[in-house]
């Protein structure tokens, strides 16, 4: 189920805290490192896909115990802390640093898949041939349109239903649609593997999972949070105008007090290595 949650800060006028507000304090994790964002191949498809540069994953460890009921607090003590902030602006994040903050929009994203399963139906339903490329299509808007692409953004086309409902909610096809659709000058795959490769390796380093010492099934302990910051002027991260390829996510291991900033600004991304 979707849950979005608005919190504005619980303060009153003279900037006294309510009791029951809990404040979490972070701090930056750099030896934590993600291998799409180190291994040559990935950043090499990343670049061609107009995201090189403009995409980055940051780890912090927390102070407090997690829960999704104060995921809003969460969220707006994380953008609020001055070490979030200078380990931001230290990568390149164009952040909310300039105006106080008073709110933070949270969306609690599923995340139950531990495999690829999900994507079955996509090989056998007439959006890839045999061989894996990905069949081109007619459009009114884009000379150069596919198959993958309409069924991932056009709920009229044909197959749009191949992927259910409540799989396009969970976080493992989110992230599989971002990576196929890329940034601005995105130079699209002629076969799937590629999009389908780079989706698991950046699901599997954001991820945590565990295995059940009594059934052996793994099962995953993160929570993802989509986020969407606001100061007195509205909306500063991740960015305005709103477009979907401009993404911030927040993946909680509560267990390690760890959680990891995945964020996007859509543009013209880096054209060298």
């Amino acid at each position: 189920m979707k849950l979005v949650l608005l919190v504005t800060s619980h303060e009153s006028m003279a900037g006294e805290k309510y009791p029951f507000e809990l404040t979490f304090s972070f701090r930056p994790l750099p030896m934590q490192q993600f291998s799409f964002l180190q291994d040559k191949e990935t950043l090499a498809l990343l670049m061609k896909w107009s995201m090189l540069g403009r995409i980055s994953a940051q780890a912090f460890s927390f102070d407090q115990s997690f829960y999704p009921y104060n995921s809003d607090q969460f969220a707006l003590s994380f953008f609020r802390d001055p070490d979030v902030v200078t380990s931001m602006m230290e990568v390149g994040v164009r952040g909310p640093f300039d105006k106080p903050l008073v709110s933070v929009s949270v969306k609690i994203i599923p995340c139950t898949k531990v495999s690829m399963d999900l994507f079955d139906p996509i090989y056998s339903c007439g959006i890839l041939m045999p061989s894996g490329h990905v069949v081109k299509c007619l459009h009114d808007v884009h000379p150069d349109y596919d198959e993958l692409r309409q069924m991932l953004q056009e709920e009229d086309s044909q197959h749009y239903d191949v992927i259910g409902k409540e799989e396009r909610e969970e976080f493992i096809f989110l992230l599989f649609k971002h990576i196929c659709l890329g940034g601005e000058l995105c130079q699209y795959e002629d076969v799937i593997d590629p999009y389908i490769s780079t989706t698991k390796k950046v699901y599997k380093d954001l991820i945590s999972v565990q295995k059940d010492p009594e059934t052996k099934k793994i099962s995953v302990v993160s929570t993802v949070l989509k986020v969407c910051v606001y100061d007195e002027s509205g909306r500063c991260f991740p960015g305005m105008p709103e477009e979907e390829q401009t993404f911030a996510y927040l993946i909680v291991n509560p267990f390690k007090r760890h959680v990891t900033l995945l964020y996007h600004l859509y543009g013209v991304g880096r054209l060298t290595l």
